[in-house]
């Protein structure tokens, strides 16, 4: 009997509230509004967004993304809805999708794929919130759970939109969580394969995106800011997920004549578009030394101190420091023979020449451990100078994860070791991506030295080629720079 209350009441609060069949998901969804309330929800949240957001101002751009995106559309469980293909004009690494049709793109995210494909897996996977409702459903779901949704502010009253600065905060933008990204995963892969792409470039984004968030990470590390990401929910997909390779498969492997990627078309019309928007800003965190005439970026909130013999930065929590010590250059001997001479050994391990802004130099880790061993060490000429850098883990204790990433945070801050500029303020000036084929000298050390991009250039050039955090392009390869 109290089972038959419980279905009697289930019934009745499913004719009070609405309750639709989804084509996408194949089954009922309770929920609180009809396709038709969903769809003007979306219209009047696009127009608050593009009177408050920029949108990038490329004809051909923005045609080639409505294009592809309603291909993918027409694909979907919902083709008859009207979508609209918008590309923001943010150097932000994101996309994201409003209820009743409207999909968004980063202008930052285009600059880092690399063909038709995995533009259309990005739509596609946007497509699929939209197609299952997933806005819709999170914001029945929050009623009486307190979950985080985009309709929880924008549905209520009469203003439906409401204030702008609450959209980039929902779930709209953010992410819906493991189980509604991993659906949109799955509607999104049998999409594409319904529109001829090939669903194994969703598996290449990922990838794409987890080297973002590598990278992010191991910067906001040493900025001492908050990391940025592709929707945040990308953080619990490791880069082999089984489940999404499950999704992925499950859409079907298209015959390879017949596969749609189209990479030369993509690097045709992506040809010249914008690349960042801060690149030439000083950062707050660069320690600049007038009288040696070096710069160095050291980690937010770091103390640095100039002492007699070196200048030392130490972590807040005091588990880290990074010394600075100057000497005499010893004649024309070798980078790496000038650091197994500071330190007395033979070999380093983890080691590599650096060739940065005119500066050659070595790094390496010492073949032993212990209490008073630096961590990572590194030598840099500089004129009659050599700069000697370590990076040194107070806490020996830590794990191989945490000592891993310590290591990277040193990697970066002697990377960022360069002569000091006569203004490190500048007014940045519109730089834009732009392809040209490698030859057998092509490196991308080589190459961010002659590009002002920043201080992660020869890093920024590898995300934006695929080849993070090592590689080397091949002769005759297409590859993007920065002018």
């Amino acid at each position: 009997m109290h089972t038959i209350n419980k279905l009697l009441a289930a019934i009745l609060l499913a004719t009070a509230t609405g309750c639709a069949f989804n084509p996408a998901t194949n089954r009922p969804d309770l929920v609180l509004m009809s396709e038709e309330k969903e769809i003007k929800i979306g219209r009047e949240m696009h127009e608050k967004l593009i009177a408050s957001t920029p949108i990038y101002n490329d004809p051909i751009l923005n045609a080639y993304v409505e294009h592809v995106g309603q291909k993918v559309a027409k694909a979907s469980d919902r083709p008859d809805l009207t979508y609209h293909f918008t590309v923001i004009d943010s150097q932000d690494i994101n996309a994201f999708a409003l209820p009743g049709g409207y999909v968004y793109i980063n202008r930052g995210l285009l600059t880092y794929l690399q063909s038709e494909a995995e533009m259309a897996a990005v739509l596609a996977h946007e497509v699929g919130h939209i197609t299952a409702r997933h806005a819709v459903r999170q914001k029945t779901a929050a009623t009486g759970a307190g979950v985080a949704s985009v309709l929880s502010v924008l549905v209520t009253g009469s203003g439906v939109v409401g204030d702008v600065t609450n959209l980039w905060s929902t779930a709209a933008v953010k992410g819906y969580g493991r189980d509604m990204e991993l659906e949109a995963d799955k509607f999104g892969a049998q999409y594409m394969y319904n529109a001829g792409y090939d669903p194994q470039s969703m598996i290449n984004v990922i990838a794409l995106l987890k080297d973002q968030e590598t990278f992010a990470r191991r910067r906001a590390r040493v900025e001492g800011k908050k990391q940025q990401t592709y929707h945040g929910v990308f953080s619990s997909h490791p880069r082999n997920d089984v489940r999404l390779r499950e999704v992925v498969e499950a859409a079907g492997a298209l015959p390879e004549d017949k596969k749609i990627t189209k990479v030369e078309y993509y690097r045709e019309k992506t040809e010249g578009i914008v690349y960042g928007q801060n690149a030439q800003e000083s950062e707050k965190n660069r320690f600049n030394h007038k009288s040696l005439g070096f710069s160095l970026l050291f980690p937010e909130g770091w103390t640095v101190e100039n002492q007699r013999t070196a200048i030392v930065g130490t972590a807040p929590d005091k588990s880290a420091t990074l010394t600075i010590r100057v000497d005499k250059r010893d004649g024309n001997q070798p980078a790496d023979m000038a650091l197994r001479g500071v330190y007395d050994v033979r070999s380093l391990e983890q080691d590599e020449a650096l060739n940065q802004y005119r500066l050659e130099g070595h790094t390496g880790k010492l073949p032993v451990a212990g209490e008073n061993i630096p961590d990572r060490v590194a030598v840099l000429f500089y004129g009659s100078r050599q700069y000697i850098l370590e990076g040194r883990i107070n806490n020996k204790k830590q794990d191989s994860e945490e000592s891993s990433e310590y290591d990277n945070l040193f990697l970066t801050s002697i990377r960022s070791f360069r002569p000091l500029r006569k203004t490190d303020v500048v007014k940045p000036d519109i730089k834009r991506v732009k392809y040209v084929q490698a030859n057998d000298k092509t490196t991308f050390s080589s190459l961010a030295r002659h590009m002002e991009i920043g201080e992660y250039a020869e890093e920024q050039l590898r995300l934006l080629n695929g080849y993070y955090p090592r590689g080397e392009p091949k002769p005759g390869e297409w590859i993007k720079i920065v002018q």
